[in-house]
């Protein structure tokens, strides 16, 4: 069974950092895309980053953090990283890890604000 469990999310002042991290269990985790997608509240579904199987050599962000997130994996440790510095009220949201086939975790809820 596929299993994506979020963590490191809470409430931050803007200009903070926060590092969420989604542990992996149930398939081999080297072997898939793994992405970071966000829902702010009323809004539907946000892509935010994804990373490549394997090393992670190719990641990719929206527009919206670029420069300000990094996406990384420790395929070890079976675990993906979303590294969130200068952190913005508009990045609040639930924050989700999902599988490139689609199966994401229940969320860890990130607020920005002062």
């Amino acid at each position: 069974e596929v299993q994506l469990v979020e963590s490191g999310g809470g409430l931050v002042q803007p200009g903070g950092s926060l590092r969420l991290s989604c542990a992996a269990s149930g398939f081999t985790f080297s072997m898939y895309g793994m992405s970071w997608v966000r829902q702010a509240p009323g809004k539907g579904l946000e892509w935010v980053s994804n990373i490549s199987t394997g090393g992670g050599t190719i990641t990719r962000y929206a527009d919206s953090v670029k420069g300000r997130f990094t996406i990384s994996r420790d395929n070890a440790k079976n675990t993906l990283y979303l590294q969130m510095n200068s952190l913005k009220p508009e990045d609040t949201a639930v924050y989700y890890c999902r599988r490139d086939t689609g199966e994401r975790g229940q969320g860890t809820q990130v607020t920005v604000s002062s």
